[in-house]
Parts: C-alpha cells; sequence; structure tokens
C-alpha cells in the first residue's frame, strides 16, 4: 500500500479522535501487507498526526493519545504474533481467547475453515465476514439448531454468501475447532459467543503440529461432504 494512502487511512480515523472497533479490525488487516518499512511509516505518522492534535490542547488531546496508544499496540502485537512460536493456550473469562481468534481470522491469507456450535460474538463474525471480502475460502460447519437462536451471526453470514453447512439431525454438532490455512489449528471449548469470553471459563489450545493439523483437516473435510445439500 502507498504510504500516501496509509496517511489518508490514519486522518480518516482520527477525525473523531478514537479508533473505532472497525478501524481496529481494519488495522490488523492492514498490518500483515505491509513491509518493515511501510509498518515504521504508520507508526511515526500516527505520532506526527497526535503530536499536532496534542499541541493544540484541548479536550481532544486525552482522546488523540488514547488513539495513539492504540495504534501502537496493535503494530506492537502484529509485531510479536510475527515471531511467537504457533503454539499456544489462552482462557477465558477475559479477551484472550477472542483476542487470538481475531488475531487468526485477520491473518488467514488462503482458507478459514470453521466448526463451531455457534457463533453469536458480532466482533468475530466481522472477522469471519472481513477475510471473505479479502478472498479467503471461507467454510463454516455449526449446528442446525442454534442457527435461529437469538444473537446468532450465521443466518447474516449466509446472507453474505459465505459457505455455511450444519448438521440437520436431531443431536448437536458440537465441535468447537477452526483452521487456519490449513495449517494452523485452533481447538477448545469456546464457543464463538460473548459469554464465552464474558463469564465463562474456556479455553483454546492453538498449534501447528502436522499430526494434529491433519487429523483435524480430515475430520473437517469429512464432515463438510456428511452434510452437503441434497
Amino acid at each position: 500500500m502507498q504510504n500516501q494512502h496509509i496517511g489518508e487511512w490514519l486522518v480518516g480515523t482520527l477525525l473523531d479522535f478514537k479508533l473505532s472497533h472497525s478501524e481496529v479490525l481494519e488495522l490488523r488487516e492492514l498490518l500483515p501487507q505491509l513491509k518493515n518499512d511501510e509498518i515504521a511509516y504508520v507508526r511515526n505518522q500516527a505520532f506526527l498526526l497526535a503530536r499536532d492534535q496534542v499541541v493544540l490542547g484541548g479536550d481532544s488531546a486525552v482522546a488523540t493519545l488514547i488513539w495513539l496508544e492504540k495504534i501502537v499496540k496493535n503494530i506492537d502485537s502484529h509485531r510479536v504474533a510475527g515471531t511467537a512460536s504457533l503454539n499456544s493456550a489462552h482462557f477465558s473469562p477475559g479477551d484472550d481467547c477472542r483476542r487470538k481468534l481475531l488475531d487468526l481470522c485477520v491473518s488467514a491469507r488462503s482458507s478459514l475453515d470453521i466448526s463451531v456450535f455457534t457463533i453469536s460474538d458480532n466482533r468475530l463474525s466481522d472477522a469471519i465476514m472481513a477475510a471473505h471480502r479479502r478472498g479467503v475460502s471461507v467454510r463454516i460447519i455449526t449446528d442446525d439448531e442454534k442457527i435461529h437462536d437469538a444473537g446468532s451471526d450465521v443466518e447474516a453470514l449466509i446472507a453474505a454468501g459465505l459457505n455455511v453447512r450444519t448438521d440437520s439431525s436431531s443431536a448437536h454438532m458440537h465441535h468447537k475447532f477452526a483452521l487456519v490455512d490449513r495449517h494452523t489449528l485452533v481447538n477448545g471449548s469456546f464457543n464463538w459467543t460473548r459469554s464465552a469470553s464474558d463469564y465463562n471459563q474456556e479455553n483454546i489450545l492453538v498449534t501447528n503440529e502436522p499430526l494434529l493439523v491433519a487429523a483435524y483437516l480430515e475430520e473437517f473435510d469429512g464432515l463438510w461432504l456428511e452434510f452437503e445439500s441434497d
């Protein structure tokens, strides 16, 4: 991306003196596409924009510093994610599991295969939708009964053109795993819901161990064929 476009994006996010959730997702999608010098430009330009607003003072000064803090934290998180091991454990309540899932959705480049009981956290749904919009092949397997629950985002994902299949049986499709680019596995008790992050004792394990990834790929592909509509 041209530095001019990056600068214009930063200016646009600062117009209301806050970095919204959707803008955070945009930044997380943008960073993996940038070279090191472009990431450095984002950081430097953010500091320059913030300095100009802080010098002016007034009510916007504090809001601008919070905006800058969010920009820098996301850049630092991206750099750490690029060097850290893919084998990690995450727990809730709290934002640990959801944050990792968001980062993995943003990192997807070719495919995102999700097999979960239900999806009702809008932040995760937004990340899935964003992956679909940038050309990632997204496949979702979920429980047929949970689609119609209040707050479920699955029907909206279907309406947006994502590939979704269900078990269509009296039993539950109770899996909670995902595969990113067919080489990273996420598995655990964590449902993709707000309550799983905010209240429940949940966990996810992230690994790129080949034997485990292969086993879950076989399970997903088998279910995808099994639940194909007639």
